[in-house]
């Protein structure tokens, strides 16, 4: 048998020669493909980063639900006194109104048209200018809360009175300038002092993690039977897996409200099985009560039941998701593995143990980044289920509440960043510390 003796040196190793350099063809092919990619990849930043910007740029800022809307100057416009025979006298009366309660306006004008047959009589008020039959009132800078009338007596003629024109139908425009909150260069930390100095917003980040990491693994861990469950050959398989998948895929609206008359502490299905089989005395308000007192060796604890009960139904409704990512794992370890450990003697908690669960690790630590992403901004069961009542409020559900309950965008957007803030942190230690499987 031949040694290495026998081969010079090198012999079987690629040589190496003198670094490759791209030519002039493969440049221009490398920047044609990114010219043609760079559209997608800016359509693609833009929808990511642009919402996200957006909410750091409100979270800094003191807007309301009534900022969305810049102030403007309301005039409204109607004939005091009646024209019924030429050389009547009446007054244009307009009454002006700045829409906003908080901000002054600037440089501040409306102009109008008089109708044909009508012509100003007496003087016009001083901030008025009359051109032919085109009225401009300019008011300059009024403060906020501002209210005012200008009044203008005119005079019909004979084609007036054989022609009338509802005063109304020329509407009168009008200008000015604001200070939109949303646009201007002024922060503040506000938003962010007034949710960390409340002392529900620890209550209601302990009440994230707790429904997040437990809702995660209760997905996950259900998932990991099921795949298990159904990772052998047998007679309907095929169905079962088409029924595992219907929490998924069932409509969220319909799911929460089967949900509720199931646990209605009056009329509810659970609630009557429990004290048919002797279970409870009394019905379980399982969505409206917030906690009942256990006890454990002599250790008395307050069970959160509405908590408990919607981590039950997420970790439900999320499962199919992990069921199929971890199916689709176990159907890729080659058999010859199972068999070789069963002519071993190991047991099927064993082989689970020791071969299934190495390869499924990187997998696994891919669903729980994903299931605690999703569940940490899970807002609509949550919402339906309970409406964040009986200790079951969120982030997500804060986030609702400060936005459009309280109509405090910018604490909304504040609370939405903590959020991001949140799971960015835990998608960068899971990156660098996840395990990877042995496949």
């Amino acid at each position: 048998m031949a040694n290495s003796a026998d081969y010079p040196a090198g012999a079987g190793q690629p040589e190496k020669g003198p670094p490759t350099t791209i030519g002039p063809l493969a440049r221009r092919e490398r920047n044609l493909a990114y010219s043609m990619l760079l559209p997608t990849f800016a359509i693609v930043m833009a929808v990511v980063l642009a919402p996200l910007l957006a909410n750091f740029w409100i979270s800094f800022k003191p807007v309301g639900l009534g900022d969305l809307r810049s102030a403007r100057l309301f005039v409204n416009e109607r004939l005091r006194g009646d024209l019924v025979a030429p050389g009547d006298v009446a007054t244009i009366e307009y009454r002006l109104r700045n829409s906003s309660q908080d901000k002054p306006l600037r440089d501040v004008s409306f102009a109008d048209t008089l109708p044909d047959g009508l012509s100003v009589v007496g003087d016009l008020d001083e901030r008025c200018t009359l051109t032919g039959r085109d009225l401009l009132c300019t008011l300059g800078d009024v403060e906020a809360r501002f209210r005012d009338r200008v009044q203008i007596e005119v005079s019909a003629d004979q084609a007036f009175i054989d022609n009338p024109v509802e005063i109304r139908d020329s509407e009168a425009v009008s200008h000015a300038t604001s200070q939109n909150v949303l646009t201007s260069f002024e922060f503040t930390l506000e938003n962010f002092d007034k949710i960390f100095s409340a002392s529900e917003f620890w209550q209601v980040l302990r009440v994230t993690v707790y429904y997040t990491v437990f809702a995660t693994l209760g997905a996950i861990i259900l998932g990991l039977f099921a795949a298990q469950m159904l990772n052998s050959a047998f007679a309907g398989r095929t169905a079962l897996r088409g029924l595992f998948l219907f929490p998924y895929v069932a409509p969220v609206i319909a799911v929460a409200f089967t949900w509720v008359l199931l646990l209605d502490p009056f009329s509810g299905a659970l609630n009557a099985i429990l004290r048919q089989i002797g279970a409870i005395e009394q019905p379980v308000n399982f969505l409206g009560q917030r906690a009942v007192p256990l006890d454990f060796f002599g250790l008395t604890v307050n069970f959160p039941v509405a908590l408990s009960t919607i981590i039950a139904i997420e970790a439900w409704r999320s499962f199919p998701l992990s069921f199929l990512f971890i199916l689709a794992r176990m159907q890729s370890i080659p058999s010859d593995m199972y068999e070789a450990a069963e002519m071993d003697g190991a047991s099927p908690l064993q082989q689970f143990w020791y071969i299934s669960l190495p390869q499924l690790v990187g997998i696994l630590a891919i669903l729980f980044l994903l299931r605690f992403i999703w569940s940490f901004n899970n807002f609509d069961d949550i919402f339906l289920l309970t409406g964040g009542a009986a200790g079951t409020r969120t982030l997500t559900v804060n986030v609702y509440e400060q936005a459009f309950a309280v109509s405090n965008l910018g604490a909304g957007a504040a609370v939405a960043v903590v959020v991001f803030t949140v799971l960015l942190i835990f998608s960068l230690v899971i990156f660098k510390y996840s395990p990877q499987d042995e496949g």
